[in-house]
């Protein structure tokens, strides 16, 4: 069965702006027409932003319904994608994936600014951090579901961690590399073999 319905989840300090989601917008648009596409604005809660994700979602089926809905979640978002997947039982591309984000970002409690808007700030809470214990998943349900696209020269995650929590699943290893994956487009055909959209 073809995915007919695409979300992008982006990370960290990031927006529907980043590289990795206009690239794949454009190629869901060019190349697959047919696919409905979703890039939210997710806010800094992370409580807020599964509520916001899973009642889009839900709006989403009322409106069109979806034969199948698969997820590119790209660090942080990688980790909401992955509690998109086991929770809903679909497709997953994670993209240096945060693991343990409530460990990882417990040092960036307080103001930040936004990576595309320098000029746009929001407060990191320190309830965040509580709110991402609360998502943390335990081993995968059904790793075939997922295609973990890891770098080994991720400057901000580490990679070991990523290999080991995915490491059952469908794993794309890249030596060198960086955080940001700026070889992105070199992955697309993977990542839309893997997807099969309609």
């Amino acid at each position: 069965m073809r995915t007919t319905h695409l979300l992008y989840l982006h990370g960290f300090r990031s927006s529907p702006q980043s590289v990795k989601a206009k690239t794949v917008a454009f190629q869901v648009q060019r190349r697959h027409p047919a696919v409905r596409w979703w890039c939210p604005q997710l806010p800094p809660s992370p409580r807020q932003a599964m509520q916001e994700i899973f009642t889009g979602l839900a709006r989403w089926q009322q409106e069109a319904g979806f034969e199948r809905l698969a997820v590119i979640g790209s660090s942080l978002g990688g980790f909401y994608a992955t509690a998109v997947a086991e929770r809903l039982a679909c497709k997953a591309v994670v993209l240096n994936p945060a693991v343990k984000p409530a460990r990882d970002l417990s040092r960036h409690i307080g103001e930040q600014t936004a990576w595309h808007n320098a000029h746009e700030r929001f407060f990191f809470e320190p309830g965040f951090v509580d709110e991402l214990r609360v998502l943390q998943s335990g081993p995968l349900k059904a790793p075939e579901n997922y295609l973990a696209i890891i770098a080994k020269g991720d400057e901000v995650l580490n990679w070991h961690e990523m290999t080991a929590h995915y490491g059952r699943a469908n794993v794309c290893l890249i030596e060198g590399g960086d955080h940001a994956l700026s070889d992105f487009e070199a992955h697309l055909p993977l990542i839309l073999d893997f997807l099969k959209l309609a």
